[in-house]
């Protein structure tokens, strides 16, 4: 098959303990973009087994190795991974070899035409158990529910991304399970295609049931960061006016109370309350500016990247 662009590829792929997996992916990745002008970049999120002694050994002038000087979890490794590639169209996969390469040049003819920013991919026959599918269908659903955004399979690691709209994501926490909700939200056209998906090759998943509770965290700050990261103070300024008014009526409905009627307020619980939602609201209004000052302070602050390189290697030598 003819390759559909002469531009530069990067291959971006996480590496966590997967000594068993990089020699064979590598092959693999060379197998499927023969005619391509590529780099394979993978990052090593300081793995406990040999894996950057396995990367290291292939002695290949196509592989660049970055090694993290501590373990910062998948988003901030493949952060770092897009912040070190040079392609034009940079392409984003696990290394665990459940994605398979071979998928690669379809992906790319989209990204190609031009009409699209991003290309992910929607694993057909998923051989995953149901600890890791079951959270997987929640996510996507959710993301589909709240975003409006139709897409399918949120959590494929499969995907193909222009250089500008890959540059401009910002990974933190478990946010690499939403990068084309991140895409999205940056402007970027989507375009979904079925791809392959395949047991693990070896070693073992580093996910369990406890991801639940960080992909909900993450979705909600993805909501915030959707609506309101520009002016927090919609969300918060508002949400505490209108405490504060509720506060003040349930106030003057208890003054009216005594002064009008002569019943006394002191011991009843409305009172309390009435005093509470003022409070609450005082205090929401006052984290909204506060939180619109480090927005600012966000915005005018040095580039600084939340991730520490140990050294970069090419061909397995030291860059």
């Amino acid at each position: 098959m003819q390759p559909v662009t002469t531009s530069l590829l990067s291959v971006v792929v996480p590496l966590y303990n997967e000594q068993d997996n990089a020699a064979l992916l590598t092959q693999k990745i060379h197998e499927s973009l023969v005619g391509y002008d590529y780099q394979i970049i993978y990052i090593d999120d300081f793995s406990t087994d040999n894996t950057k002694k396995v990367v290291k050994g292939l002695k290949d002038d196509k592989v660049h190795l970055i090694e993290l000087k501590k373990n910062y979890g998948q988003s901030l490794a493949l952060a770092a991974g897009l912040d070190y590639a040079e392609g034009e169209y940079i392409i984003t996969m696990d290394g665990d070899l459940q994605n398979d390469p071979s998928d690669i040049p379809q992906m790319l003819t989209y990204a190609v035409s031009g009409e699209y920013d991003v290309v992910t991919g929607i694993r057909q026959k998923r051989k995953d158990s149901l600890v890791k599918k079951i959270p997987s269908k929640i996510a996507n659903f959710l993301v589909r529910r709240v975003t409006k955004l139709d897409i399918k399979d949120n959590g494929c690691a499969l995907k193909v991304f222009t250089k500008d709209i890959a540059k401009d994501l910002n990974l933190y926490g478990e946010m690499h399970r939403f990068i084309t909700l991140l895409a999205f939200l940056e402007g970027g056209q989507i375009k979904q295609v079925p791809v392959k998906h395949h047991a693990r090759h070896a070693g073992v998943s580093k996910y369990g049931l406890e991801r639940v509770f960080k992909v909900v965290a993450d979705m909600m700050l993805l909501l915030f960061i959707r609506k309101y990261f520009q002016r927090p103070i919609h969300l918060f300024g508002i949400s505490g006016s209108l405490m504060i008014l509720v506060g003040i009526f349930i106030n003057i409905y208890l003054l009216i109370v005594k002064f009008g009627f002569g019943e006394d307020i002191g011991t009843r619980p409305l009172l309390t309350v009435g005093m509470m939602f003022i409070f609450a609201g005082i205090q929401l209004f006052t984290i909204g500016i506060v939180m619109e000052l480090l927005i600012r302070t966000y915005y005018e602050s040095q580039n600084k990247r939340p991730y520490r390189i140990k050294k970069v290697s090419v061909g397995g030598e030291v860059k």
